[in-house]
């Protein structure tokens, strides 16, 4: 089979145990995808360069959504740059109990989409 490179744009402050559990995802004997823990971990005056760099040799950007996604910076400018270069993203819902929000720059038809085994393999696979 062949997976899909997928660049995970996420909260770093808040999230990162949600960015950690869809890598263990992508261990799965069936996964359609892989996912190169490529996160910046010391901010840098080029981190927006080494980030367009990992989106544009990526196949599909996956948007961990948490409850402080709409304030997260890094977050807004991964999705636009992911726009830029014409990747196809989708929004995941971190937390089961509500409260997740949308990157400040999400389109209004951007969905926010239930984080589940079998949702994302269809996300991955296209399904949105």
């Amino acid at each position: 089979m062949n997976k899909k490179r997928c660049f995970v744009s996420f909260d770093y402050d808040n999230d990162q145990f949600l960015k950690i559990g869809l890598i263990a995802q992508a261990k799965n004997s069936d996964s359609p995808f892989e996912i190169s823990d490529w996160s910046i971990k010391e901010a840098s005056s080029d981190w927006r360069e080494k980030a367009r760099m990992r989106i544009r040799s990526s196949d599909i950007v996956i948007v961990m959504c948490g409850k402080n996604t709409n304030i997260a910076n890094g977050i807004a400018i991964e999705l636009e740059m992911a726009r830029e270069e014409n990747k196809p993203y989708f929004l995941l819902a971190g937390y089961t109990d509500g409260g997740n929000k949308k990157p400040i720059n999400a389109k209004t038809s951007d969905k926010l989409y239930k984080w589940t085994w079998p949702i994302l393999k269809q996300l991955i696979h296209g399904d949105r």
